[in-house]
C-alpha cells in the first residue's frame, strides 16, 4: 500500500471574521508572526512558535468556530492525490490551485473529518 510523502509542516486552518484584526490578537496574545496576508483569496497565515506549523486565517462572513481543518504540506500534490484515490480515499471535488501561491484538495478520514494536502508554489 503506498504511502503519501508529507512534509514536514502543517497548516491549522481556521475561519474567521476579520482576518487582519484576528492576526492581530495572534500576535499579541500567543507571539505569533504574521507571514501574510492574501486579501484576494480571504486567507492570511502566521507562524506559530511551533517549527514548521503555521495557523491558517479564511475570512468568513459566518465563521465556523471548532472547525479545524489540517492541512498536509506535500511536494507533489498530484502524486499525493493519486495514491490516496487509489486506496479509495474520498476527496471533495477537485484539487484547487491559485497561482504562484498554493494548490490545495481537501479529503476525508473514515469518519468524516476534513483533512486538507496542499503544495506551496511560492517557492
Amino acid at each position: 500500500m503506498p504511502v503519501v510523502s508529507l512534509d514536514n509542516t502543517i497548516t491549522l486552518a481556521i475561519s474567521v471574521r476579520d482576518r487582519h484584526a484576528s492576526a492581530d490578537w495572534y500576535e499579541r496574545h500567543l507571539g505569533f508572526k504574521l507571514l501574510y496576508h492574501f486579501d484576494e483569496a480571504g486567507w492570511s497565515e502566521l507562524q506559530t512558535r511551533t517549527e514548521g506549523v503555521t495557523l491558517g486565517l479564511g475570512e468568513q462572513a459566518e465563521p465556523t468556530p471548532g472547525n479545524t481543518v489540517p492541512v498536509f504540506g506535500v511536494a507533489d500534490i498530484a502524486a499525493a492525490r493519486t495514491a490516496l484515490e487509489e486506496v479509495d480515499v474520498k476527496f471533495d471535488g477537485d484539487t484547487e490551485t491559485i497561482e504562484g501561491m498554493v494548490s490545495t484538495a481537501t479529503f476525508y478520514d473514515p469518519d468524516g473529518n476534513a483533512l486538507m494536502l496542499a503544495q506551496d508554489l511560492s517557492r
